[in-house]
Formats: structure tokens, sequence, C-alpha cells
């Protein structure tokens, strides 16, 4: 039977500690990864995850551009390189537009894009100078539906996933010069912690919009992140890939 092998890759997943990132560095460890794991408050978490898989627990606030240089610096410090990037780090959180509150408003998008969009873009610059050094590598961005459906209670959100997409599109046409690939992932409504509020309180309408009639796992989505990161997927470049149960097309 065919199988994924990673066993000479280096893979760094942002936001590890639990989640899409969790499993996605789960599984990437399995198929021999040798995997950094981010975290920022999860700090008992993302230990625990990373001695599961013999990975490496790396803190770091990614929306800190100096915190997200450490990172990279101490993931080449330990495996001498990086092969793979999953930008994964993310928040949410309601942000509606008839809300009172403006510095609470603005507040929101400042925080929202520092860690969704220029987390990632940082992380994406700086593991890149070690791909280019080591015959390239791959950039998988974690994206989300709410990129092109538009949303009307977390628009800084559905904004900073939508510019995630065109940072993806960017990468994979700059960069493939250089051996580097770039594809994205846009899960819809996911079992996971930062999406529970809203599952469960709209859970009836959630799955009434979804054909498959369930709400996706975390696995569901890692199993397309490992296969973007395998040799596989080795000729996709700019490809953002739904998960979402057939729940929107675009």
């Amino acid at each position: 039977m065919e199988a994924i092998d990673l066993s000479n890759k280096v893979v760094l997943v942002t936001g590890a500690s639990r989640g899409i990132g969790k499993q996605a560095a789960i599984r990437l460890a399995r198929a021999g990864a040798s995997v950094a794991v981010n975290y920022h408050q999860s700090e008992k978490e993302g230990a625990e995850v990373a001695k599961q898989i013999g990975g490496l627990p790396v803190r770091a606030d990614v929306s800190d551009p100096q915190q997200t240089e450490s990172m990279i610096g101490a993931v080449i410090a330990r495996f001498g390189r990086i092969d793979v990037l999953v930008n994964n780090a993310a928040i949410f959180d309601l942000n509606p537009f008839d809300g009172d509150d403006y510095a609470k408003w603005r507040r929101g998008w400042q925080q929202t894009f520092a860690l969704n969009v220029f987390g990632a873009a940082n992380a994406a610059f700086l593991a890149m100078r070690s791909m280019r050094q080591h015959g390239g590598g791959k950039i998988i961005n974690i994206a989300s539906r709410a990129a092109f459906r538009g949303e009307t209670e977390f628009a800084d959100y559905g904004a900073s996933k939508a510019a995630l997409v065109n940072l993806t599109i960017s990468i994979a046409r700059g960069c493939a010069k250089d051996n580097i690939t770039s594809n994205c992932v846009a899960p819809g409504f996911i079992e996971t912690d930062m999406a529970s509020g809203e599952i469960e309180k709209h859970r009836e309408d959630i799955i009434n919009q979804i054909p498959l009639r369930r709400v996706g796992s975390v696995d569901d989505v890692a199993s397309v992140i490992l296969f973007l990161a395998s040799p596989m997927a080795d000729y996709l470049n700019g490809v953002t890939v739904d998960v979402n149960g057939g729940s929107w097309f675009h």
C-alpha cells in the first residue's frame, strides 16, 4: 500500500497546541516528519503535543514580528532548516458592524490582521529564506470559507482570511522560481474550541447549510494538510482546497 513518507522533512505548524494545528502536527509526525509545535498561551497543551509526537515545542506570539523571528530561528537551530510551514495560528471574535464601541471595533481589526495576515506573511518570509538555501519548500496557509462568503458578525476575520488567500497566490507566483510552492486550505465550520461557541449557538442552521449533514472534524482538515505537504502535491501551486462539506462554492 502506498503511504506518505515525510521522514526527511522539517515542518513548523503554528497554533499547534489544539484544534486543526494539533491534529496536523500529529498527522505530519506520523508520516515521519520532524515537527516544531508552535503555541502562544497554551504552554501545557503545546508541550504535551510536542512530547506526544517527539517534536519541538516553540513558544511565540506570531502576531509579534520579533517573536516570529525567534521562532523561526529556534526551529532552524534545532533541525537545520524548514521544509514546510503550516500557517495555522489565528484568532476569531465577534465584531459586528452595528457595535457601539469604535475603539473595540478598531482593536478587533488590528489584532485579527496582526496574527492572521501579518503573522503568516512574516513567518513565510523568514521560513522561505531557509527554504531557498535548501532547494525549496512549501507554504501551507489555513484560511476559511469566510474568505469567500463575506461575514456579517466577524468581517475582520473574513477579510483577514481573504487576504491570506491572496498572500498564498502571491507567494505561488513570486517564489516558484525558488522551488517554493504555496497552497491554501479553506475549512468551513470545524469542531474546534475556537468555533465551538458559534457552532453550539447555530448548530441547526449550520448543519442545514452542509449537504453532508455534519460539521467537519479536525482530521478532515489535517488530511488535506498532510496531502499538500507530501510529494503527491508537488505540482500544486496557488491552489485553495475547500474543506466544507459542500456548504459553500466559489
